[in-house]
């Protein structure tokens, strides 16, 4: 052993020798509280392990204490004042010095940017500026492994993009459990580069507080389950509405004098989360762009024959893998640029959307991610005003949001929760198999492999939302219900295409001819339809 070592094999059993003196530290040393160095002493005569050893606990940082260690281990072992007080220095030293080196070990690796080399950056300016980047997109996303969900894995994949805008959107994928929200999450974050996200699984209220500054700003926050970030739930609305979060606590200074200090944390972020429980985080998820897993038996089947066949090793997945690269420097390569959507005041919601004030905000700001997206394909402009440079929204870009985000302002519309609404087609589906608008709960429970809770949830909704009566039965015997509204669903699709379609129409006459323009009033009156209107009875015109 040579002089002046600390062993640290082992934290729990620290070993140091220095000169004729042994010391053994049982427990090793706390790594919080850096204002003392409390410590257990075993200390022996170098070469002599069977020989006398004296013990002690003590802080180092007590300079009586160690005055008294001092003298008692000299004593005892019989050795020199100086040799034993020289010991005990070095041995503060190492210590310290050991310290210090787990603290930094401790914290957390910040991934730096990674250097593309040449080819690299060619291929992914070449990928940003292809016409149809979109669908590239897309077909990508799929060929990385994630199997079916490609609309899912491009809205998440665009969200997760708008971190780097000052105004980034946010996510929230809702099925139930077993059914894939974070297959998905971690399949289309695997997109993004190391360094833009932050995986969490669990965290408290005050978590949020103790990062850097600086820390969060940009990031991806990729939550595996909210359940598990409940406490948490405040400062991450304060973060997706404000965009920063602060909060003063007390602290003792150096004499322990008492001080407010004031913490601060920066985003902008962009903030993911999968949950079964949706209306429980109803107020995270109107901040957010809502995600609802495919539950159809196909999607069952897909999923199993990638299984199948990823085990009977016929996938190649150094090809996911290479994809997976490629997505990444594609993010690399994009730079903060402003957006502006000049068209903006003509977009117009459906009069069903509930809480349409954020709705329309979250569509302006996917259009804009859109924009942001293809800015190697936007001419670059110059507000003579203020020098700002920005790239404007096309109507292509319009056009790209309300076809993606069909289904997730649909969602927005109706007044069912998504799992409900998925319950209820099915059912309507099996009713007309079954040339009947009646059913028993039990019959629909045996069917569907549901669980008595689930179902009478469902149900439950159903009726005070009207769309089932419950006709006969009681609670003993099992109720009869009816269905009540067949095509609400197509009437609600219908009326929403076509106002979507009256937008577009209306946006290109504006683009043909700009006079229109002029005349604002008179557009928006002209887009204000009524969607129950638009269609006959459970056909739509178009």
């Amino acid at each position: 052993m040579n002089k002046n070592t600390l062993i640290t094999a082992n934290p729990d059993l620290l070993l140091y020798t220095e000169g004729k003196l042994n010391t053994a530290i049982p427990g090793g040393i706390k790594l919080t509280g850096l204002d003392r160095l409390k410590v257990t002493l075993k200390l022996t005569i170098a070469g002599q392990p069977n020989g006398p050893a004296f013990r002690h606990n003590l802080d180092l940082y007590n300079s009586i204490q160690t005055d008294q260690l001092v003298e008692k281990v000299s004593e005892a072992l019989e050795l020199n004042v100086y040799d034993v007080r020289a010991a005990i220095n070095d041995l503060n030293t190492a210590l310290e010095a050991y310290r210090s080196e787990r603290l930094e070990a401790m914290k957390p690796r910040q991934s730096g940017q990674k250097e593309l080399t040449e080819t690299d950056r060619k291929t992914a300016l070449s990928w940003l500026k292809s016409p149809d980047l979109l669908d590239r997109t897309k077909q990508a996303i799929a060929a990385s492994g994630l199997i079916g969900e490609e609309t899912n894995g491009l809205i998440a994949y665009l969200v997760y993009t708008s971190r780097k805008r000052e105004t980034p959107l946010h996510l929230v994928i809702l099925s139930a459990s077993g059914m894939g929200k974070t297959w998905l999450q971690e399949k289309v974050s695997e997109l993004i580069p190391q360094e833009d996200k932050l995986e969490i699984t669990a965290l408290s209220g005050n978590a949020f507080y103790y990062f850097g500054q600086q820390e969060l700003k940009h990031k991806l926050l990729l939550i595996e389950d909210l359940d598990g970030a409940e406490n948490a739930l405040y400062p991450i609305r304060e973060l997706q509405s404000k965009r920063r979060i602060s909060k003063t606590v007390t602290l003792k200074d150096g004499k322990g004098a008492l001080k407010t200090v004031t913490l601060n944390v920066e985003g902008p972020v962009c903030v993911s989360g999968c949950t079964t429980r949706e209306q429980l985080y109803e107020d995270n998820a109107n901040r957010c762009i809502l995600l609802y897993m495919d539950t159809s038996p196909e999607q069952d089947k897909r999923i199993m024959d990638y299984q199948r066949k990823l085990s009977a090793g016929l996938i190649d997945q150094s090809i996911e893998r290479d994809v997976r690269e490629q997505l990444k420097n594609v993010q690399r390569m994009l730079k903060p640029i402003t957006v502006r959507n000049p068209l903006a005041t003509y977009l117009q919601l459906p009069e069903s959307v509930f809480k349409p004030r954020r709705t329309m905000l979250l569509l302006l700001l996917f259009t804009e991610t859109i924009t942001f997206y293809h800015q190697y394909q936007r001419e670059l402009k110059t507000d003579e005003t203020t020098g700002e440079q920005y790239i404007e929204s096309t109507i292509e870009d319009i056009e790209a949001a309300f076809t993606v985000l069909e289904d997730t302002l649909l969602k927005k519309s109706d007044e069912l929760t998504g799992a409900c609404r998925n319950f209820f087609e099915q059912l309507k589906g099996w009713l007309k198999e079954q040339g009947t608008e009646c059913f028993y709960s039990k019959g629909v429970r045996s069917t569907f492999r549901i669980t008595p809770s689930s179902l009478q949830r469902y149900l439950s909704e159903l009726e005070r939302m009207g769309q089932v009566l419950a006709i006969s039965g009681n609670r003993y015997k099992g109720f009869v219900y009816k269905v009540a509204a067949w095509d609400e669903l197509e009437l609600l699709m219908a009326g929403t295409r076509q106002l979507v379609e009256n937008i577009l129409s209306q946006i290109r006459a504006v683009a043909r001819n700009p006079a229109v323009a002029q005349q604002p009033d008179g557009l928006h009156n002209s887009l204000k339809i009524n969607p129950k209107k638009s269609v006959t009875r459970g056909k739509s015109k178009s």
